[in-house]
């Protein structure tokens, strides 16, 4: 099996053309970069939009649990921490300028 070389020379004649052939056909690769514009974002409007409105909710089996031993942990780090820094408040700190 042949691998074709890659002609550079006509690679780079192309895009040393392109410039010039975008700006020749500039309103139709508006139109065209509009139309692309417009599908997308249609596309995104109907997949969040209209389907989410469409499907019905999950029901869940189980309802959710309230673990009361986490949320005791973490309000006593967070009493902690604001101890800390209350104490803060209170430290005397020497004048560096005497």
């Amino acid at each position: 099996m042949k691998i074709p070389k890659i002609k550079t020379k006509k690679t780079k004649e192309f895009f040393q053309k392109l410039p010039r052939i975008l700006g020749e056909n500039a309103f139709l690769i508006f139109l065209g970069l509009l139309i692309i514009a417009l599908i997308l974002g249609g596309f995104i409007f109907y997949k969040y939009s209209i389907l989410v409105a469409k499907m019905e909710p999950q029901v869940i089996e189980k309802p959710l649990q309230f673990k009361e031993k986490t949320y005791q942990a973490v309000l006593k780090f967070w009493q902690e921490k604001e101890k800390r820094f209350k104490e803060v408040d209170f430290k005397e700190y020497p004048n560096p300028f005497r």
